[in-house]
């Protein structure tokens, strides 16, 4: 007899073993004759959904047919997540792009500074009208240096030893005519007791010109005493005076002998010596104690202004930004200048202050006959045709002298 259980041979009776047909790819009750009556397995294996990995395309897995017949279910498929692109390493701006930035603010900085400090300067009508020497060739200033106390406090007057607080009048120790041209720039000091002619005034010391009728009288008066032709206008008070010298950090002077003047702050050594601001105006200012007197004392101011041109031309000033801001500041802090005189004229203006030291410019004194003081009459006509005609690379030394008088050169 066959063995019970046995699912092959060609025995007769049903087959009583398990159904493995599903092990093998069949359908529930696969090896079961037909009509045999199988049912399906009570627990069949389901199959489980895939879960896809992000970044991956999802797949749908086969849905098993459904009991009884019908439309299966639908999957509901979750939608792929984007894949971020990969970072790669941070991209640093070029060196040459970052040169080229700083460069160009450095630029705009040092065209910003000299504007917005020539906004705050003063301006004042110099035209005396009446008849004027006609129009020569190159451009003559005309530098004041007046004793005004205008903005300074109480606490700067005494620290800078110039008296009372305020507005004292219109008084001038500095004249100065600054020529500019083909020629070498040339610094010419007027001794402020000259005496001259001035319009309507009989003839008295010039800085009463000032005094008396402010720039439009003393342009009148330098102009129908020299035939020169004033273009430009520059007055500068106490105060900017001395902050011009602290913003170049100090500048060196040379006395020939020691000085001590209590009517002008001053007490310093003989010999050459860097001095703050104070100290400079103190020397510029001083003529009680010197042997030439005013003469002395305009040779003191060219010394004065050309030391502190050659310090504000030093590279220094354009490299540190504040030094070239406090210089900006300082040089307009006090500055009066003439209608007309615009941000061009007067940075050319600074630019041959810079050049007026002895070695790349002249510096030179009204000739005069004597110390009361007269003006050489023929000295000074050869000087001022000179000065006229734009000739200044041509003025022998004998009418270029530091004191003006004819013989003494020092």
């Amino acid at each position: 007899m066959p063995d019970r259980g046995s699912t092959g041979g060609s025995g007769t009776g049903p087959s009583e073993g398990p159904d493995y047909g599903w092990l093998y790819g069949g359908k529930p009750g696969a090896g079961k004759p037909a009509g045999s009556g199988g049912s399906d397995d009570p627990e069949p294996t389901q199959v489980l959904p895939r879960i896809d990995r992000p970044g991956t395309t999802p797949r749908v897995a086969p849905t098993p047919a459904r009991a009884g017949g019908g439309e299966p279910p639908r999957k509901v498929v979750q939608p792929a997540q984007p894949v971020a692109a990969p970072k790669g390493p941070r991209r640093r701006p070029p060196v040459g792009r970052i040169i080229l930035l700083l460069l160009v603010a450095w630029i705009v900085y040092l065209v910003a500074v000299p504007v917005w400090a020539t906004g705050k300067i003063e301006k004042v009508d110099i035209d005396p009208g009446g008849n004027r020497p006609g129009a020569q060739p190159g451009t003559t200033y005309l530098l004041v240096g007046s004793d005004s106390r205008k903005g300074l406090s109480r606490a700067e007057n005494k620290r800078l030893g110039t008296g009372g607080v305020g507005d004292v009048g219109q008084r001038t120790d500095t004249i100065m005519l600054l020529h500019t041209g083909g020629g070498p720039s040339l610094l010419l000091s007027i001794p402020r007791d000259s005496l001259v002619a001035i319009p309507g005034h009989g003839t008295t010391k010039i800085n009463a010109a000032f005094a008396i009728g402010g720039p439009k009288l003393l342009v009148k008066t330098i102009e129908q005493n020299t035939g020169v032709r004033v273009d430009h206008y520059v007055e500068i008070g106490f105060g900017g005076f001395a902050n011009s010298v602290d913003a170049v950090g100090g500048i060196r002077i040379c006395p020939t002998q020691r000085m001590v003047d209590r009517r002008a702050n001053l007490r310093i050594r003989k010999g050459c010596q860097e001095v703050d601001g104070v100290t400079a105006l103190g020397y510029a200012r001083s003529r009680h104690v010197s042997k030439y007197g005013d003469i002395d004392r305009a040779r003191h101011q060219r010394e004065v202004v050309s030391a502190i041109g050659a310090e504000v031309k030093s590279p220094w000033t354009i490299i540190n930004p504040v030094r070239y801001f406090r210089v900006n500041k300082a040089a307009t802090s006090s500055l009066t200048v003439s209608k007309g005189t615009g941000p061009i004229a007067l940075a050319k203006f600074g630019l041959a202050m810079t050049r007026v030291n002895g070695t790349s410019g002249l510096t030179c004194s009204m000739p005069i006959a004597d110390q009361a003081i007269h003006w050489d009459r023929q000295r000074a006509l050869a000087l001022l045709k000179f000065i006229k005609e734009d000739r200044t690379g041509d003025i022998p030394k004998r009418l270029c002298t530091p004191t003006g008088l004819p013989g003494v050169t020092q």
